[in-house]
């Protein structure tokens, strides 16, 4: 069974930083696609960025430049690098990670910018 844990979400002030890190039990695979979504009440849930292979896959247009997603594969773990943080990043934030098909979701960790 797999298990994502999260780490690093918390509150800051516009224009600073937080990283975000995730990490899977079990037997994980750097082809899995990995990665990051988030959600804010009333919205759907947005991808913000995703690896696989080592490779980024998707990423948010919003987020560009701003943010970085990195992933360790020998620890099974997954970042979220964010700077530069603006008011409407404030979400809960998923890990995801896809397993033959099949998603797995983090508990979700709050991330909140305000003055």
């Amino acid at each position: 069974q797999v298990q994502l844990v999260e780490s690093g979400g918390g509150s800051v002030q516009p224009g600073g930083s937080l990283r975000l890190s995730c990490a899977a039990s079990g037997s994980i695979f750097s082809t899995y696609p990995m990665g990051w979504y988030r959600q804010t009440p009333g919205k759907e849930r947005e991808l913000v960025a995703v690896m696989s292979s080592g490779v980024i896959t998707n990423f948010l247009a919003d987020v560009k430049g701003r943010f970085t997603i990195a992933r360790d594969n020998a620890k099974n773990t997954v970042y979220l690098q964010m700077n530069s943080l603006k008011p409407e990043d404030t979400a809960v934030y998923y890990c995801y990670l896809r397993v033959r098909g099949t998603p797995y979701w983090g508990q979700g960790t709050q991330v909140t910018v305000s003055s």
